[in-house]
């Protein structure tokens, strides 16, 4: 079921398309990666979902519902540019955003408390904003994007400005918010954190949408039939074996180890291919060969640059 449903949108600005026939639909419970380039439309997309900006034409449908004021309780957005009040106590400010979202100041002081001694952050409740670093101060903003424990987060670029191990940790509370149900749009141009986390991509570009679908069969459609193969002994003409139906794109001997990238034809299974290999060699690993994330992006961007 679709929980967010994007239908073609419109809008432009002082002669500049911004948004051209857009269309996405998020399922319920997922996590569905928003891509493109700089000036794509993504941030456009963004802020029509939040209310912040309308379309020219087009609709939004959040759980069946055309988007309305009374959604916005219920959407939790971190946006790219960050900002917090640098002279305003940490706690402070961190009531004031949970009750902007509708929290009561009890409730909202409960789960605040939770979220910051889990972020190890209870120390600088009282502190001014200004004195944190910006790897805490980040960490601020993601516990008030999802404090009112909203159904749809937005997430763009969440991992700007944090080390490593902290990287690690948020990745692990999205993949929680997943797991209690929230659908999350998550925008970002680090393709290797779409692969670990994203269920379904759309890709944008000039406005327009250029590719959309869930994240493995996207990456399928242009694996090409490649498969790596390592095995121990190396293989006389191994184009003969196969009459044609394989092709040895590349040979690469390493430690010991012959490794061997083959294109297939469609036509020829799996297990013909490894009883032609077996009386000749040992086959250490035999497994199919998928692109990046990042190279499917540049492929489809540069083809879509007119």
């Amino acid at each position: 079921m679709d929980f967010l449903i994007v239908e073609h949108l419109e809008k432009q600005y002082s002669g500049h398309k911004a948004l051209n026939d857009v269309s996405i639909n998020i399922p319920k419970g997922c996590i569905y990666g928003l891509l493109g380039p700089n000036g794509a439309g993504k941030t456009t997309t963004i802020r029509i979902i939040n209310q912040i900006i309308t379309p020219d034409s087009g609709r939004v449908l959040i759980d069946g519902e055309p988007l309305n004021p009374k959604h916005i309780q219920c959407i939790g957005y971190l946006p790219e540019e960050r900002g917090l009040y640098k002279k305003m106590k940490v706690g402070e400010q961190a009531m004031y955003f949970a009750q902007l979202r509708g929290l009561a100041p009890k409730e909202a002081e409960i789960k605040l408390r939770q979220w910051f001694r889990k972020f190890d952050l209870m120390n600088w409740w009282d502190k001014k904003t200004e004195t944190l670093s910006k790897g805490m101060q980040q960490k601020v903003q993601f516990i008030v994007t999802v404090v009112h424990e909203p159904k749809l987060l937005i997430f763009d670029e969440p991992f700007s400005g944090f080390d490593p191990i902290n990287v690690d940790l948020i990745k692990n509370e999205i993949l929680e918010l997943k797991k209690n149900g929230a659908t999350i749009i998550f925008s970002t141009h680090n393709m290797s954190s779409v692969e670990e986390l994203c269920d379904y991509i759309t890709l944008i570009n000039k406005g327009k949408n250029i590719l959309s679908g869930e994240i493995n069969t996207v990456r399928e459609s242009f694996s090409n039939n490649l498969f790596d193969v390592v095995v121990k002994q190396p293989i006389d003409d191994i184009n003969a074996l196969f009459s044609e139906k394989v092709k040895v794109v590349e040979t690469v001997n390493d430690a010991g180890l012959i490794k061997i990238c083959l294109q297939t034809m469609p036509e020829i299974t799996l297990n013909e291919i490894i009883e032609k290999l077996l009386p000749r060699t040992e086959i250490v690993s035999f497994q199919k060969k998928y692109p990046s994330m990042h190279d499917i992006f540049i492929h489809e961007v540069s083809r879509n640059q007119n």
